[in-house]
């Protein structure tokens, strides 16, 4: 007994290696994972704020009191008639990944699994919107709101067009007049490279936020331990989020976020030189969202959570700081000052005669609710526990006992951008068209899912319905 307390001590001085591919082990037990307490409860809720949403939302429009949406609180309308031989595939697809993803994500080498993981989220997404014929992977693109519509304004002199972009916003496409340069300069590149068309953006999009599983997976095993990113592996591949992932440009800024967090984590948790590239080019990343969409700002306290998990060294941190500044001086020397920015989008959207006109207490609710569309019943089950966790480690007086608690390394980035989606929420400045402006936070809350123990295949089967059911009754714009 002596001998085993003494070797207990000498663990705990020496605390968790920089190389090491977990920052906390403590945070993935052995023991099968508790019962989640409360979970029912919290799926309850879950379906009755959706009933309650969809139900004020059909009131509001029959009042006449609802702007803009036909299917409030989503930007979409109800199919006149559900596809149900053309989601067949989707639904073999659906199946078969709950049958096999858990155990793929239990035996799969690691090196393997992130690169499925993004390759299964793919699939999962293109099935789902194959369900519409053919073209519905570009054809969100091709509407004349969009981004590729204001492409002419931008074709002839790329740095006029920054230079004058604040000035001559309300000149542009209802998209690009609210959103920085960023997303233009992407089909900028795209088309400068030889790839333009709608058809190499749809591709780009679904390839840069599918492969948000794969960033996000690698960044839970640096935070919380290889099994915890194992087991929340199935439920970021069949999302029910990914009917907004083919093809909304938010999966794009998705992508990024997810690629800029998952290189700050893997930074931090490398010895050697060979972190700060990494750190430098997670700074570049994650530099690049306030300039594809001003409500990507809050998005940063997801990386911040992770840093504060893994506590890295300074010269990750001044690496990262010296990346995080490339785009935003670059597009200020070209001539776009982001505050000017800001104003001149909030002056457009305030006397536009659709979504300014919103209420703003109807969506205030119904934001939430659809987060949880986008999260599902798996998310909302586990959720009373994440928050448990995060109010367990913030009565802990010191880093190192809160670095102990269990679960912590999921609980960080999912409790994040939940926080960021509030923020946004009760600030006003989201009022409806959230089921893709949710999208680059719903991800990180899926870490949530985590908790429940694999290979938990009823609930990766509800996460798939669904994504079927928005799929089968919903037609978004996006």
């Amino acid at each position: 007994m002596v001998r085993r307390r003494a070797a207990d001590a000498v663990t705990a001085r020496r605390g968790p290696r920089d190389d090491a591919p977990a920052a906390e082990p403590a945070a993935v037990p052995a023991r099968p994972a508790p019962r989640v307490r409360g979970g029912r409860a919290a799926v309850a809720v879950w379906a009755a704020a959706l009933v309650a949403a969809f139900a004020a939302g059909w009131w509001l429009r029959r009042a006449g009191l609802a702007t803009e949406d036909e299917l409030p609180p989503l930007h979409a309308r109800a199919r006149d008639r559900p596809p149900t031989l053309e989601l067949l595939p989707a639904a073999a697809l659906a199946a078969a990944g709950v049958a096999v993803l858990p155990v793929l994500a239990a035996r799969l080498p690691w090196r393997w699994l992130p690169p499925a993981a993004w390759a299964g989220a793919a699939l999962w997404a293109v099935a789902l919107a194959a369900s519409d014929g053919p073209g519905a992977l570009a054809a969100p693109l091709d509407a004349p709101t969009e981004y590729p519509a204001g492409m002419a304004q931008l074709r002839p002199d790329v740095l006029e067009y920054l230079r004058t972009f604040t000035d001559r916003l309300h000149a542009y496409t209802t998209h690009v007049r609210g959103h920085p340069p960023g997303p233009m300069l992407v089909l900028w590149a795209l088309e400068t490279a030889g790839l333009g068309g709608t058809g190499w953006l749809a591709a780009a999009v679904i390839a840069a936020g599918s492969s948000a599983a794969a960033a996000i997976a690698v960044t839970l095993r640096c935070t919380a331990g290889e099994a915890a990113a194992r087991a929340a592996v199935p439920f970021l591949v069949l999302a029910p989020f990914a009917p907004w992932i083919a093809t909304s440009m938010d999966a794009l800024f998705l992508g990024a976020g997810a690629w800029g967090t998952a290189l700050a984590a893997v930074a931090a948790r490398r010895a050697g030189p060979a972190a700060v590239p990494a750190a430098a080019g997670a700074g570049l990343l994650l530099g690049c969202l306030p300039y594809l969409s001003y409500g990507l700002l809050p998005l940063f306290a997801v990386p911040l959570a992770v840093l504060v998990s893994v506590r890295p060294r300074r010269a990750v941190l001044a690496a990262g700081a010296a990346g995080l500044a490339v785009v935003p001086a670059a597009l200020t020397l070209l001539g776009f000052w982001w505050p000017a920015g800001v104003r001149a989008t909030l002056d457009t959207y305030l006397v536009s005669g659709g979504s300014a006109q919103r209420s703003y207490l109807y969506f205030l609710f119904a934001d939430l609710a659809v987060l949880g569309l986008l999260t599902g019943p798996a998310v909302a089950h586990a959720l009373p526990r994440t928050l448990g966790t995060l109010r367990r480690a913030a009565r802990l007086r010191t880093a190192r006992l809160r670095a102990r608690v269990p679960g912590l390394g999921t609980a960080l980035p999912a409790g994040a951008a939940l926080l960021g989606v509030l923020v946004l929420d009760v600030s006003g400045v989201t009022k409806g068209e959230v089921e893709r402006i949710w999208v680059p936070f719903a991800a990180w809350i899926m870490a949530a899912a985590a908790v429940h123990r694999p290979p938990a295949r009823a609930w990766l089967a509800a996460q798939a319905c669904t994504a079927l059911a928005v799929q089968a009754l919903v037609l978004s714009h996006w």
